[in-house]
């Protein structure tokens, strides 16, 4: 798959060579307390890169889990996924280094996912699942436009809690692109 670039951000497909820049993002402890999996350690951060490279070299691949960058420099700074749900749905999910938080790039690589969903996967409707305290990722979708649905109580087990989530969803109608 050929590279997405945002205004901001270039998403592109993982590469073995992307573990250092992979595992600074999952193995810190200030992103993954708003994930829904635990901080890896280096072993665990290399079987989940090499699965998410499986995974995109497939004929029926299941998702979409790509690297995001800069566009003017080729390092890792965070990953977004969209993983199409049903024939007309899809689920968004993103996350940013800490070193890298306040400078617009999760909005612009949700921007950039939306637009590939609603355009090539040809979706109707994007969900967002969020820990209802994570402000920020709320202000993400929000300034997107999604609207708010529902609260999903004990949603996802993670940091050895149940955590709820909160969930937001945009139309394709409703995307400016």
């Amino acid at each position: 798959m050929e590279p997405l670039n945002g205004a901001l951000t270039t998403l592109r497909e993982f590469r073995t060579t992307d573990l250092d820049d992979y595992l600074a993002i999952a193995g810190d402890d200030r992103v993954t307390t708003w994930m829904a999996f635990d901080s890896y350690d280096r072993a665990k951060a290399e079987k989940n890169l090499s699965g998410i490279i499986e995974r995109s070299a497939r004929d029926d691949r299941p998702d979409y889990m790509l690297a995001v960058t800069r566009p003017d420099e080729d390092r890792v700074i965070g990953f977004a996924r969209i993983a199409p749900s049903g024939p007309w749905a899809a689920k968004l999910g993103y996350a940013i280094g800490a070193d890298h938080w306040g400078h617009g790039y999760a909005t612009d690589a949700a921007r950039v996912l939306l637009r590939f969903a609603f355009g090539t996967l040809d979706r109707h409707r994007v969900t967002a699942a969020i820990g209802p305290e994570n402000e920020a990722s709320i202000a993400v979708v929000k300034h997107l436009g999604f609207s708010y649905e529902g609260h999903l109580r004990d949603h996802v087990f993670t940091n050895g809690n149940w955590r709820d989530s909160v969930l937001y969803s945009l139309l394709e109608g409703e995307f400016p692109g």
